[in-house]
């Protein structure tokens, strides 16, 4: 694999136009990106410009801070999907874990992922690491990996702080195997994305996919 095949070519800011979405699905395309991620309300556009390209798209559920119901995460994911999204990526209710109401957390997670598993589409979880200690990451892996999520992300970029290797490394020690992770949140430079990539990062979410591959 190349590196072009790790990214996830990002475009969440709220103020993006369907200009800005067009532009990230073309370089997309150009560079050979594994996928684009945009706002559930550009998966329609970001299907019309792509077309048949092999670029996946990805969407986001709850974000950027988690806290939505359970009912309203579940459709929100099926109504991406239904729009024609390949991959969707959650936030977990942080409040609920930071309160340690743990079954909350649990049935937030396993709803969005029992949903999107019954269309075959894949769920990452996004845990937001920069508010965690260790244990707390440990924890919430052991939670993502019990509902049997794809994969475990870490960040939304809207924390204090984004990926780092060293939790990219806490991560990948406690997860299963066949659970990936994906590094996310101030990812500028080749060497980081690639440092990510040894410490056990299966793909890179930036917004800055194409200076990364031409670096």
């Amino acid at each position: 694999m190349t590196l072009a095949n790790f990214i996830e070519h990002t475009n969440l800011k709220p103020n993006a136009t369907a200009e800005d979405i067009i532009a990230l699905c073309n370089e997309a395309i150009e560079n050979g990106f594994y996928g684009i991620c945009v706002s559930p309300y550009y998966i329609q556009l970001a299907k019309k410009t792509i077309k048949k390209a092999p670029v996946k798209i990805i969407s986001v559920i709850g974000f950027p801070f988690g806290y939505n119901t359970v009912s309203s995460k579940v459709e929100e994911a099926k109504k991406a999907i239904n729009s024609g999204a390949d991959e969707v990526d959650m936030v977990i209710n942080l409040a609920a874990f930071k309160s340690g109401d743990m079954a909350t957390v649990q049935n937030d997670i396993q709803a969005v992922v029992t949903a999107c598993h019954l269309q075959n589409k894949l769920v990452k979880v996004i845990i937001e690491t920069c508010f965690l200690n260790e244990e707390e990451i440990k924890l919430i892996c052991k939670i993502c990996a019990d509902c049997e999520a794809d994969f475990v992300k870490t960040s939304t970029g809207y924390g204090v702080e984004g990926a780092t290797v060293d939790v990219v490394k806490i991560m990948r020690k406690c997860l299963p195997a066949k659970i990936k992770i994906k590094a996310s949140g101030g990812i500028k430079t080749k060497s980081f994305a690639e440092d990510l990539i040894a410490a056990g990062a299966n793909r890179i979410g930036t917004s800055a996919g194409v200076d990364i591959i031409q670096a």
